[in-house]
Protein backbone atom coordinates (compact mmCIF):
# COMPACT_ATOMS: atom_id res chain seq x y z
CA UNK A 1 0.00 0.00 0.00
CA UNK A 2 3.27 2.09 0.64
CA UNK A 3 5.57 2.65 -2.38
CA UNK A 4 10.05 2.22 -1.37
CA UNK A 5 9.79 6.24 -2.27
CA UNK A 6 7.07 7.40 0.37
CA UNK A 7 8.32 4.80 2.63
CA UNK A 8 11.90 6.44 2.41
CA UNK A 9 10.48 9.97 2.87
CA UNK A 10 8.76 9.14 5.91
CA UNK A 11 12.34 7.68 7.11
CA UNK A 12 13.64 11.61 6.82
CA UNK A 13 10.49 12.87 8.42
CA UNK A 14 10.82 10.98 11.43
CA UNK A 15 14.41 11.16 12.17
CA UNK A 16 14.10 14.22 14.61
CA UNK A 17 11.30 12.36 16.78
CA UNK A 18 11.80 13.14 20.45
CA UNK A 19 9.31 10.98 21.61
CA UNK A 20 7.89 6.99 21.33
CA UNK A 21 4.60 6.55 19.13
CA UNK A 22 2.73 3.58 19.73
CA UNK A 23 -0.15 2.58 17.22
CA UNK A 24 -2.53 1.01 19.06
CA UNK A 25 -5.10 -1.33 16.97
CA UNK A 26 -8.15 -2.65 18.29
CA UNK A 27 -8.80 -6.21 18.43
CA UNK A 28 -11.78 -7.73 16.11
CA UNK A 29 -12.19 -8.76 13.04
CA UNK A 30 -13.36 -6.66 9.52
CA UNK A 31 -12.55 -6.99 5.93
CA UNK A 32 -10.37 -3.99 6.02
CA UNK A 33 -8.45 -4.93 9.16
CA UNK A 34 -5.40 -6.75 7.76
CA UNK A 35 -4.86 -3.63 4.98
CA UNK A 36 -4.64 -1.28 7.96
CA UNK A 37 -2.74 -3.46 9.92
CA UNK A 38 0.17 -3.73 6.83
CA UNK A 39 -0.22 0.08 6.77
CA UNK A 40 0.72 0.52 10.06
CA UNK A 41 2.89 -1.66 10.49
CA UNK A 42 5.35 -0.55 7.13
CA UNK A 43 5.08 3.48 8.52
CA UNK A 44 6.16 1.58 12.04
CA UNK A 45 9.21 -0.10 10.46
CA UNK A 46 10.67 3.60 8.90
CA UNK A 47 12.09 4.15 12.70
CA UNK A 48 13.02 2.71 15.92
CA UNK A 49 10.39 5.55 17.78
CA UNK A 50 7.63 3.83 16.27
CA UNK A 51 5.49 0.87 17.53
CA UNK A 52 2.89 -1.20 16.39
CA UNK A 53 0.41 -3.24 18.85
CA UNK A 54 -3.06 -5.05 18.61
CA UNK A 55 -5.01 -4.53 22.13
CA UNK A 56 -8.47 -4.45 23.34
CA UNK A 57 -9.01 -1.16 24.04
CA UNK A 58 -12.21 0.08 25.16
CA UNK A 59 -11.87 3.33 24.15
CA UNK A 60 -11.66 2.46 20.02
CA UNK A 61 -14.72 2.41 18.06
CA UNK A 62 -13.98 -1.06 15.93
CA UNK A 63 -11.23 -3.39 14.68
CA UNK A 64 -10.57 -0.57 11.85
CA UNK A 65 -9.88 1.57 14.24
CA UNK A 66 -6.62 2.65 16.24
CA UNK A 67 -5.19 5.59 18.73
CA UNK A 68 -1.57 7.32 18.95
CA UNK A 69 -0.25 6.48 22.37
CA UNK A 70 3.07 9.03 23.45
CA UNK A 71 5.42 7.23 25.75
CA UNK A 72 3.12 4.91 26.58
CA UNK A 73 0.07 7.40 27.16
CA UNK A 74 -2.78 8.27 25.46
CA UNK A 75 -2.63 11.02 23.23
CA UNK A 76 -6.54 11.89 22.06
CA UNK A 77 -5.53 11.66 18.61
CA UNK A 78 -7.27 8.65 16.65
CA UNK A 79 -8.47 7.41 13.54
CA UNK A 80 -11.53 4.91 12.63
CA UNK A 81 -10.44 3.71 8.78
CA UNK A 82 -7.64 3.58 6.97
CA UNK A 83 -5.94 7.24 6.63
CA UNK A 84 -4.98 7.39 3.06
CA UNK A 85 -5.64 9.46 0.24
CA UNK A 86 -5.70 13.65 1.71
CA UNK A 87 -5.61 12.29 5.24
CA UNK A 88 -2.26 10.17 5.16
CA UNK A 89 -0.79 13.75 5.96
CA UNK A 90 -3.10 13.85 8.49
CA UNK A 91 -1.57 10.67 10.34
CA UNK A 92 2.05 12.09 9.63
CA UNK A 93 1.54 15.16 10.93
CA UNK A 94 -0.45 13.94 13.90
CA UNK A 95 2.90 11.85 14.49
CA UNK A 96 5.31 14.14 14.24
CA UNK A 97 3.74 17.06 16.29
CA UNK A 98 2.86 14.21 18.94
CA UNK A 99 6.46 13.22 18.91
CA UNK A 100 7.78 16.99 19.72
CA UNK A 101 8.08 18.55 15.90
CA UNK A 102 6.90 22.12 16.94
CA UNK A 103 2.92 22.96 15.84
CA UNK A 104 2.88 26.08 13.91
CA UNK A 105 -0.08 27.40 15.97
CA UNK A 106 0.19 31.40 16.60
CA UNK A 107 1.11 31.69 20.73
CA UNK A 108 -2.31 33.18 20.96
CA UNK A 109 -4.30 30.78 19.79
CA UNK A 110 -2.39 28.00 21.70
CA UNK A 111 -2.60 29.71 24.85
CA UNK A 112 -6.26 29.63 24.75
CA UNK A 113 -7.02 26.12 23.50
CA UNK A 114 -4.19 25.49 26.50
CA UNK A 115 -6.68 26.63 28.92
CA UNK A 116 -9.87 24.85 27.73
CA UNK A 117 -10.52 23.09 31.28
CA UNK A 118 -14.15 20.90 29.86
CA UNK A 119 -13.56 17.79 28.50
CA UNK A 120 -13.84 18.18 24.43
CA UNK A 121 -14.42 15.16 22.51
CA UNK A 122 -14.41 15.54 18.59
CA UNK A 123 -15.54 13.33 16.45
CA UNK A 124 -14.64 14.19 12.58
CA UNK A 125 -16.45 12.28 9.81
CA UNK A 126 -14.52 12.57 6.42
CA UNK A 127 -14.57 11.15 2.92
CA UNK A 128 -10.46 10.50 1.83
CA UNK A 129 -11.54 12.19 -1.66
CA UNK A 130 -12.40 15.68 0.51
CA UNK A 131 -9.60 18.33 0.55
CA UNK A 132 -10.70 20.32 3.19
CA UNK A 133 -11.10 17.45 5.18
CA UNK A 134 -7.79 17.29 6.53
CA UNK A 135 -6.91 20.85 7.64
CA UNK A 136 -9.78 20.41 9.93
CA UNK A 137 -8.30 16.54 11.28
CA UNK A 138 -4.67 18.05 11.46
CA UNK A 139 -6.15 21.26 13.28
CA UNK A 140 -8.22 19.13 16.32
CA UNK A 141 -5.14 16.65 16.01
CA UNK A 142 -2.86 19.67 17.14
CA UNK A 143 -5.67 20.99 19.56
CA UNK A 144 -5.34 17.44 21.07
CA UNK A 145 -1.82 17.15 21.00
CA UNK A 146 -1.60 20.92 23.18
CA UNK A 147 -4.75 20.29 25.95
CA UNK A 148 -5.21 16.37 27.04
CA UNK A 149 -8.94 17.60 27.95
CA UNK A 150 -9.20 17.60 23.60
CA UNK A 151 -9.52 13.82 22.15
CA UNK A 152 -9.97 13.66 18.08
CA UNK A 153 -11.02 11.02 15.70
CA UNK A 154 -11.16 10.69 12.40
CA UNK A 155 -13.95 8.82 11.09
CA UNK A 156 -14.20 7.63 7.05
CA UNK A 157 -18.01 7.52 6.69
CA UNK A 158 -17.29 4.96 3.84
CA UNK A 159 -16.67 2.58 6.20
CA UNK A 160 -19.22 3.47 9.01
CA UNK A 161 -22.56 3.66 6.97
CA UNK A 162 -24.31 2.70 9.79
CA UNK A 163 -22.78 6.06 11.30
CA UNK A 164 -23.14 8.26 8.28
CA UNK A 165 -27.19 7.36 8.87
CA UNK A 166 -27.33 7.39 12.24
CA UNK A 167 -25.59 10.73 12.41
CA UNK A 168 -27.73 12.36 8.97
CA UNK A 169 -24.67 13.00 7.21
CA UNK A 170 -24.70 14.28 4.04
CA UNK A 171 -21.45 16.58 3.94
CA UNK A 172 -17.89 16.58 5.03
CA UNK A 173 -16.00 17.53 6.91
CA UNK A 174 -18.70 16.91 9.61
CA UNK A 175 -17.74 17.76 13.28
CA UNK A 176 -19.52 16.52 16.39
CA UNK A 177 -18.34 17.53 19.66
CA UNK A 178 -19.37 15.59 22.38
CA UNK A 179 -21.68 13.09 20.67
CA UNK A 180 -23.54 16.14 19.04
CA UNK A 181 -23.56 18.02 16.26
CA UNK A 182 -20.86 21.14 16.19
CA UNK A 183 -20.00 22.10 12.20
CA UNK A 184 -20.72 21.08 9.03
CA UNK A 185 -20.04 21.56 5.40
CA UNK A 186 -17.24 23.95 4.49
CA UNK A 187 -15.94 24.45 7.63
CA UNK A 188 -12.29 25.16 8.47
CA UNK A 189 -9.87 26.10 11.42
CA UNK A 190 -11.25 29.55 11.51
CA UNK A 191 -14.88 28.40 12.24
CA UNK A 192 -13.47 25.76 14.84
CA UNK A 193 -12.03 28.52 16.70
CA UNK A 194 -14.90 30.88 16.26
CA UNK A 195 -16.96 28.54 18.05
CA UNK A 196 -15.46 27.39 20.70
CA UNK A 197 -14.75 31.31 21.68
CA UNK A 198 -18.74 31.32 21.59
CA UNK A 199 -18.93 28.06 24.06
CA UNK A 200 -15.54 29.45 26.04
CA UNK A 201 -15.20 33.00 26.20
CA UNK A 202 -13.36 32.97 29.11
CA UNK A 203 -10.58 31.25 27.13
CA UNK A 204 -9.76 34.75 25.81
CA UNK A 205 -8.51 35.63 28.76
CA UNK A 206 -5.66 32.81 28.55
CA UNK A 207 -3.61 34.93 25.47
CA UNK A 208 -0.39 35.73 26.11
CA UNK A 209 0.64 38.96 27.87
CA UNK A 210 1.42 42.75 26.69
CA UNK A 211 5.20 41.92 26.54
CA UNK A 212 4.30 39.27 23.55
CA UNK A 213 2.71 42.01 21.95
CA UNK A 214 3.35 42.74 18.78
CA UNK A 215 5.50 46.06 18.28
CA UNK A 216 3.50 48.62 15.80
CA UNK A 217 3.52 46.90 12.51
CA UNK A 218 4.24 49.00 8.94
CA UNK A 219 1.91 46.96 6.90
CA UNK A 220 -0.86 44.80 8.04
CA UNK A 221 -2.24 42.44 5.63
CA UNK A 222 -5.74 40.88 6.09
CA UNK A 223 -6.39 37.74 3.96
CA UNK A 224 -4.14 34.65 2.74
CA UNK A 225 -5.29 34.27 -0.80
CA UNK A 226 -3.48 35.09 -3.81
CA UNK A 227 -3.69 38.56 -3.22
CA UNK A 228 -2.62 38.74 0.43
CA UNK A 229 0.35 36.85 -0.23
CA UNK A 230 1.17 39.44 -3.37
CA UNK A 231 1.00 42.11 -0.92
CA UNK A 232 2.91 40.54 2.11
CA UNK A 233 5.50 39.46 -0.28
CA UNK A 234 5.96 43.22 -1.60
CA UNK A 235 5.81 44.96 1.69
CA UNK A 236 8.32 41.90 3.20
CA UNK A 237 10.91 42.78 0.29
CA UNK A 238 11.04 45.97 0.85
CA UNK A 239 12.30 45.52 4.46
CA UNK A 240 9.11 46.66 6.66
CA UNK A 241 7.13 45.04 9.63
CA UNK A 242 4.60 43.34 8.15
CA UNK A 243 2.47 41.36 9.69
CA UNK A 244 -1.01 38.68 7.74
CA UNK A 245 -4.40 37.76 9.71
CA UNK A 246 -5.34 34.80 7.49
CA UNK A 247 -8.97 33.79 8.57
CA UNK A 248 -7.79 30.63 5.98
CA UNK A 249 -4.78 30.77 4.69
CA UNK A 250 -5.11 30.16 0.83
CA UNK A 251 -8.61 31.35 0.85
CA UNK A 252 -11.11 29.94 -2.07
CA UNK A 253 -8.09 29.32 -4.14
CA UNK A 254 -8.02 25.96 -2.03
CA UNK A 255 -11.74 25.08 -3.08
CA UNK A 256 -10.18 24.89 -6.46
CA UNK A 257 -9.37 21.75 -7.86
CA UNK A 258 -8.39 22.29 -11.90
CA UNK A 259 -6.20 26.09 -12.42
CA UNK A 260 -5.51 25.96 -15.98
CA UNK A 261 -5.31 29.74 -16.31
CA UNK A 262 -2.46 31.11 -14.10
CA UNK A 263 -0.28 32.36 -16.58
CA UNK A 264 3.40 30.24 -16.88
CA UNK A 265 1.86 27.26 -14.79
CA UNK A 266 -0.28 25.14 -17.21
CA UNK A 267 -1.78 23.34 -14.96
CA UNK A 268 -1.88 23.06 -11.03
CA UNK A 269 -4.50 22.66 -8.10
CA UNK A 270 -5.60 24.78 -5.36
CA UNK A 271 -4.01 23.02 -2.38
CA UNK A 272 -0.84 22.89 -4.51
CA UNK A 273 -0.98 26.37 -5.23
CA UNK A 274 -1.69 27.72 -1.40
CA UNK A 275 1.15 25.42 -1.01
CA UNK A 276 3.44 27.27 -3.20
CA UNK A 277 2.17 30.43 -1.54
CA UNK A 278 2.88 29.12 1.79
CA UNK A 279 6.51 28.03 0.82
CA UNK A 280 7.02 31.45 -0.83
CA UNK A 281 5.65 33.55 1.88
CA UNK A 282 8.13 31.47 4.20
CA UNK A 283 11.04 33.11 2.68
CA UNK A 284 10.05 35.94 3.76
CA UNK A 285 9.99 37.57 7.65
CA UNK A 286 6.48 37.85 7.88
CA UNK A 287 4.28 37.58 11.12
CA UNK A 288 1.30 35.28 10.27
CA UNK A 289 -1.47 35.14 12.83
CA UNK A 290 -3.55 31.94 11.43
CA UNK A 291 -7.83 30.49 12.32
CA UNK A 292 -8.49 34.39 13.61
CA UNK A 293 -10.57 37.49 11.65
CA UNK A 294 -10.85 40.92 12.42
CA UNK A 295 -13.50 41.84 14.06
CA UNK A 296 -12.76 45.91 14.48
CA UNK A 297 -10.73 48.21 12.75
CA UNK A 298 -10.52 51.62 14.74
CA UNK A 299 -9.10 53.90 11.97
CA UNK A 300 -6.89 56.73 12.48
CA UNK A 301 -3.35 57.80 11.80
CA UNK A 302 -2.30 54.22 13.25
CA UNK A 303 -4.95 51.62 13.04
CA UNK A 304 -6.14 49.29 15.71
CA UNK A 305 -7.11 45.62 14.65
CA UNK A 306 -9.27 44.00 17.50
CA UNK A 307 -9.49 40.26 16.32
CA UNK A 308 -11.79 37.54 17.79
CA UNK A 309 -8.76 36.57 20.02
CA UNK A 310 -9.15 39.45 21.50
CA UNK A 311 -5.94 40.22 20.21
CA UNK A 312 -4.89 43.97 18.82
CA UNK A 313 -2.65 44.84 16.45
CA UNK A 314 -1.30 48.56 16.13
CA UNK A 315 -0.37 49.40 12.08
CA UNK A 316 0.51 52.24 10.12
CA UNK A 317 -1.00 50.89 7.29
CA UNK A 318 -3.69 48.21 6.54
CA UNK A 319 -4.31 46.10 3.11
CA UNK A 320 -7.43 44.47 3.09
CA UNK A 321 -7.46 41.22 0.62
CA UNK A 322 -10.19 39.30 2.16
CA UNK A 323 -11.64 37.89 -1.05
CA UNK A 324 -15.33 35.92 -0.65
CA UNK A 325 -17.20 33.46 -0.17
CA UNK A 326 -19.94 31.44 -1.95
CA UNK A 327 -22.83 33.22 -2.37
CA UNK A 328 -26.04 31.51 -1.10
CA UNK A 329 -29.47 31.59 -3.00
CA UNK A 330 -31.55 32.70 -0.06
CA UNK A 331 -34.44 30.92 -0.31
CA UNK A 332 -36.51 28.48 2.49
CA UNK A 333 -34.69 25.49 2.99
CA UNK A 334 -31.16 26.20 2.33
CA UNK A 335 -29.44 26.83 5.29
CA UNK A 336 -31.94 24.46 7.29
CA UNK A 337 -30.33 21.19 5.23
CA UNK A 338 -26.55 22.24 4.79
CA UNK A 339 -24.80 19.41 5.36
CA UNK A 340 -28.50 17.65 4.73
CA UNK A 341 -28.22 17.23 0.87
CA UNK A 342 -27.55 21.33 0.53
CA UNK A 343 -23.71 21.59 -0.57
CA UNK A 344 -21.52 23.77 -2.06
CA UNK A 345 -18.27 22.04 -2.73
CA UNK A 346 -18.70 18.94 -5.14
CA UNK A 347 -15.32 17.50 -4.60
CA UNK A 348 -15.87 17.32 -1.17
CA UNK A 349 -19.57 16.43 -0.88
CA UNK A 350 -20.28 14.84 -4.11
CA UNK A 351 -19.01 10.85 -3.59
CA UNK A 352 -22.20 11.13 -0.62
CA UNK A 353 -24.55 11.37 -3.62
CA UNK A 354 -23.41 8.02 -5.84
CA UNK A 355 -25.83 6.90 -7.97
CA UNK A 356 -28.66 9.81 -6.98
CA UNK A 357 -30.19 12.98 -8.63
CA UNK A 358 -28.35 16.00 -7.66
CA UNK A 359 -29.05 19.34 -8.77
CA UNK A 360 -26.80 22.43 -9.54
CA UNK A 361 -27.42 25.77 -9.24
CA UNK A 362 -25.67 28.41 -11.41
CA UNK A 363 -24.93 27.81 -14.97
CA UNK A 364 -21.34 30.11 -15.09
CA UNK A 365 -18.36 28.42 -14.90
CA UNK A 366 -18.32 27.42 -11.49
CA UNK A 367 -21.97 25.64 -12.31
CA UNK A 368 -21.20 23.53 -15.35
CA UNK A 369 -17.79 22.51 -13.63
CA UNK A 370 -19.67 21.33 -10.28
CA UNK A 371 -22.01 19.48 -12.77
CA UNK A 372 -19.69 17.83 -15.24
CA UNK A 373 -17.24 16.73 -11.76
CA UNK A 374 -20.16 15.07 -10.01
CA UNK A 375 -21.55 13.46 -13.43
CA UNK A 376 -19.29 11.00 -12.81
CA UNK A 377 -20.56 10.39 -9.60
CA UNK A 378 -24.10 10.29 -9.50
CA UNK A 379 -27.00 9.08 -11.52
CA UNK A 380 -28.03 12.42 -13.10
CA UNK A 381 -27.09 15.86 -12.65
CA UNK A 382 -29.74 18.60 -13.45
CA UNK A 383 -28.58 22.68 -14.14
CA UNK A 384 -30.88 25.25 -13.00
CA UNK A 385 -29.93 28.55 -14.54
CA UNK A 386 -31.62 31.96 -13.92
CA UNK A 387 -30.84 33.54 -17.44
CA UNK A 388 -32.16 32.66 -20.48
CA UNK A 389 -28.37 31.62 -21.20
CA UNK A 390 -25.55 30.12 -19.96
CA UNK A 391 -22.91 31.90 -18.34
CA UNK A 392 -19.95 29.56 -19.22
CA UNK A 393 -17.30 29.48 -21.13
CA UNK A 394 -18.26 27.74 -24.83
CA UNK A 395 -15.87 24.66 -23.78
CA UNK A 396 -17.24 23.85 -20.40
CA UNK A 397 -20.67 24.21 -21.97
CA UNK A 398 -19.96 21.95 -24.89
CA UNK A 399 -18.90 19.10 -22.57
CA UNK A 400 -21.71 19.08 -20.71
CA UNK A 401 -24.16 18.74 -23.66
CA UNK A 402 -22.15 15.64 -24.33
CA UNK A 403 -22.72 13.83 -21.57
CA UNK A 404 -25.67 11.86 -21.25
CA UNK A 405 -26.80 12.44 -17.58
CA UNK A 406 -26.80 15.88 -17.32
CA UNK A 407 -29.81 18.08 -18.25
CA UNK A 408 -29.76 22.10 -18.36
CA UNK A 409 -32.97 24.22 -17.02
CA UNK A 410 -32.43 27.90 -18.13
CA UNK A 411 -34.68 30.53 -16.83
CA UNK A 412 -35.40 28.77 -13.54
CA UNK A 413 -35.45 30.76 -10.37
CA UNK A 414 -35.68 28.34 -7.44
CA UNK A 415 -37.84 28.98 -4.93
CA UNK A 416 -37.72 26.59 -2.19
CA UNK A 417 -35.42 23.43 -1.14
CA UNK A 418 -37.61 20.58 0.21
CA UNK A 419 -36.69 18.32 2.87
CA UNK A 420 -38.11 15.21 4.57
CA UNK A 421 -36.84 13.06 7.67
CA UNK A 422 -33.81 15.62 7.95
CA UNK A 423 -32.65 15.08 4.07
CA UNK A 424 -33.16 16.72 0.81
CA UNK A 425 -36.30 15.61 -1.52
CA UNK A 426 -35.73 18.04 -4.09
CA UNK A 427 -36.63 21.80 -4.86
CA UNK A 428 -39.69 24.01 -6.33
CA UNK A 429 -38.77 26.67 -9.29
CA UNK A 430 -40.08 28.80 -11.18
CA UNK A 431 -40.53 28.81 -14.90
CA UNK A 432 -40.05 32.48 -15.67
CA UNK A 433 -40.96 32.48 -19.00
CA UNK A 434 -44.40 31.14 -18.44
CA UNK A 435 -44.43 32.11 -14.72
CA UNK A 436 -45.59 28.04 -13.51
CA UNK A 437 -43.82 26.62 -10.48
CA UNK A 438 -42.28 22.57 -11.55
CA UNK A 439 -41.05 20.50 -9.05
CA UNK A 440 -37.64 18.68 -8.96
CA UNK A 441 -37.08 15.33 -7.00
CA UNK A 442 -33.72 15.02 -6.33
CA UNK A 443 -31.33 13.92 -3.24
CA UNK A 444 -28.56 17.21 -3.66
CA UNK A 445 -28.37 20.45 -4.06
CA UNK A 446 -25.18 21.93 -5.17
CA UNK A 447 -25.43 25.65 -5.23
CA UNK A 448 -22.76 27.39 -7.53
CA UNK A 449 -24.10 31.08 -7.90
CA UNK A 450 -20.75 33.16 -7.25
CA UNK A 451 -19.30 34.63 -4.80
CA UNK A 452 -20.17 37.56 -2.03
CA UNK A 453 -16.96 39.99 -0.79
CA UNK A 454 -15.86 39.44 2.85
CA UNK A 455 -15.73 43.01 3.91
CA UNK A 456 -18.62 42.80 6.98
CA UNK A 457 -16.06 44.25 9.27
CA UNK A 458 -15.32 47.21 7.49
CA UNK A 459 -18.31 48.86 7.19
CA UNK A 460 -18.57 52.10 8.27
CA UNK A 461 -15.01 51.91 8.13
CA UNK A 462 -14.59 52.72 4.22
CA UNK A 463 -17.05 53.12 1.55
CA UNK A 464 -18.93 49.84 0.07
CA UNK A 465 -20.41 49.56 -3.24
CA UNK A 466 -24.20 48.10 -3.07
CA UNK A 467 -23.07 44.82 -3.31
CA UNK A 468 -20.62 45.42 -0.45
CA UNK A 469 -17.37 45.67 -2.37
CA UNK A 470 -14.71 48.07 -1.39
CA UNK A 471 -14.18 51.18 -3.53
CA UNK A 472 -10.97 51.53 -4.59
CA UNK A 473 -8.93 53.45 -7.67
CA UNK A 474 -6.29 52.43 -9.73
CA UNK A 475 -4.28 52.66 -6.55
CA UNK A 476 -5.83 50.32 -4.80
CA UNK A 477 -6.63 52.97 -2.10
CA UNK A 478 -9.88 52.96 -0.56
CA UNK A 479 -11.59 56.11 1.30
CA UNK A 480 -9.60 56.10 4.21
CA UNK A 481 -5.71 56.91 3.99
CA UNK A 482 -3.64 54.52 4.68
CA UNK A 483 -5.99 51.85 4.12
CA UNK A 484 -5.74 49.68 0.78
CA UNK A 485 -7.67 46.87 -0.74
CA UNK A 486 -7.05 44.18 -3.73
CA UNK A 487 -8.32 41.35 -4.96
CA UNK A 488 -11.56 39.79 -4.94
CA UNK A 489 -13.08 42.07 -1.82
CA UNK A 490 -12.83 44.65 -4.10
CA UNK A 491 -14.41 46.60 -6.87
CA UNK A 492 -11.60 45.69 -9.82
CA UNK A 493 -13.98 43.76 -12.44
CA UNK A 494 -13.01 39.96 -13.44
CA UNK A 495 -12.39 37.87 -10.50
CA UNK A 496 -8.98 36.18 -11.32
CA UNK A 497 -6.27 34.42 -9.18
CA UNK A 498 -3.46 36.13 -11.84
CA UNK A 499 -5.41 39.78 -11.23
CA UNK A 500 -5.50 39.11 -7.64
CA UNK A 501 -1.95 38.86 -7.51
CA UNK A 502 -1.62 41.71 -9.66
CA UNK A 503 -3.57 43.62 -7.66
CA UNK A 504 -2.11 43.15 -4.57
CA UNK A 505 1.76 43.75 -5.20
CA UNK A 506 -0.18 47.17 -6.46
CA UNK A 507 -1.59 47.67 -3.18
CA UNK A 508 1.89 46.86 -1.24
CA UNK A 509 3.62 49.34 -3.56
CA UNK A 510 1.29 51.95 -2.68
CA UNK A 511 1.46 51.51 1.29
CA UNK A 512 4.75 51.89 0.81
CA UNK A 513 4.55 55.11 -1.27
CA UNK A 514 2.06 55.99 1.66
CA UNK A 515 4.44 55.20 4.19
CA UNK A 516 7.91 57.17 2.42
CA UNK A 517 6.11 60.26 1.55
CA UNK A 518 5.69 60.10 5.85
CA UNK A 519 2.01 61.07 5.99
CA UNK A 520 1.90 59.72 8.92
CA UNK A 521 5.81 60.18 9.95
CA UNK A 522 4.73 62.21 13.02
CA UNK A 523 4.08 58.23 14.41
CA UNK A 524 7.07 56.44 13.06
CA UNK A 525 8.90 57.11 16.21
Amino acid sequence: MLTNDILNALKGYTVNMQKDITFVLQVGEHGKRQELKDFLSSIASVSDRLAFEERDTATLRSPISFLLEVDGADSGVRFSGIPGGHEFNSLVLAILHLSGTPIKLDDTLRSMIAGITDKLDFQVYVSLSCHNCPDVVQSLNQFAAINDCISSEMIDGGLYPELVTENNIQGVPTVLLNGKPFATGKIDTSVIVSKLLEAYPGIKDTKPGPQNALPLQDVTVVGGGPAGVSAAIYAARKGLKVTMIAERFGGQVKDTMGIENLISVSKTTGPELSGALMAHLNDYDVTLKEHVRVAQVDKGPVKTLTLTSGEQIRTRSLIVATGAQWRKLGVPGEDENVGQGVAYCPHCDGPFFKGKDVAVIGGGNSGIEAALDLAGIVKSVTVFEFLPDLKADQVLVDQAMKRDNITIVKNAATREISASGGKVTGLQYQDRASGATKQWDGAGVFIQIGLVPNSGFLKGVIDLSPYGEVIINEKGETSEGGIFACGDVTTVPYKQIVIAMGEGAKASLAAFEYLMMGQNEQLAA
